[in-house]
């Protein structure tokens, strides 16, 4: 049997892309999922589909910018499923921009989803996972959180904290049983590039990410990171294509 099996896992920014791809990996190991991110039409196609391959999952609309609903999410979960045993923060957002450009908007939209989304995340449910001495808590971090390339300051500096973030809690909770992983994904085939809104970036980005993985990769190494032995913690990994300078 998996280690996977009847684990709880909540899931944000499951509609596509990472968080798919791992709701149907963990589902097809008998996790039981909570799926969250905004868009209930593609969060309900997925919840039938893992149901018809004889999985378990609910799902919950979340605004991870939302301090409240992150904590709704969590009760959710705790309601319905009596435990949390991972959270996996993957929604995030890419709108690559030159500083000079000033796409304040842009920039406060990264800090708000992949900062703040992941504290709120953190927040909501470690209290329970503290209370059972039990818990993993996966962030998704990327490569552009090790370097830094012309357009990318903000959004680096965004998976930079999440690295520093996951770190520090790793730190502070190891001692209460908490498993923490960085997971920092290379080009990935995903909707991320849909958010970057100069023309000749995206172009840019497009073909660098001719050479994307398929974002089922990703799902294989966040499973990996939970099915480890409970005295075992897998604290980092880099997931990128072969062929990828970056």
């Amino acid at each position: 049997m998996s280690t996977i099996q009847d684990r709880v896992v909540i899931i944000t920014g499951a509609s596509s892309g990472i968080g798919e791809a791992t709701a149907k990996e963990l589902a097809s190991k008998g996790a039981k999922l909570v799926l969250a991110a905004r868009r209930e039409d593609r969060l309900k196609k997925l919840q039938e589909e893992i149901q018809r391959n004889g999985g378990q999952a609910t799902y919950k609309v979340t605004d991870v910018t939302s301090h409240e609903q992150m904590e709704e999410l969590a009760e959710y979960t705790l309601k319905e499923f009596g435990k949390i045993d991972v959270l996996v923060n993957n929604a995030g957002v890419m709108p690559q921009s030159f500083l000079y450009k000033k796409k304040i908007e842009e920039w406060n939209t990264m800090i708000d989803v992949n900062i703040k989304g992941v504290l709120y995340g953190i927040a909501a449910c470690l209290p329970s996972m503290r209370e059972r001495k039990s818990g993993h808590i996966i962030n998704l971090s990327s490569v552009a959180g090790y370097g830094v390339w012309p357009a990318s300051s903000v959004y680096s500096a965004t998976k930079s904290a999440v690295r520093a973030i996951t770190e520090g809690l790793r730190k502070e909770e190891f001692r209460n049983n908490i498993r923490t992983t960085i997971i920092s994904p290379g080009a990935i085939s995903t909707e991320l590039t849909e958010t970057i809104t100069e023309p000749k970036l995206k172009a840019a980005f497009d073909e660098l990410y001719k050479g994307a993985i398929e974002a089922e990769n990703i799902a294989l190494a966040i499973s990996f990171a939970i099915e480890q032995p409970a005295d075992v913690a897998v604290s980092e990994m880099i997931v990128r294509p072969a062929q990828q300078e970056l």
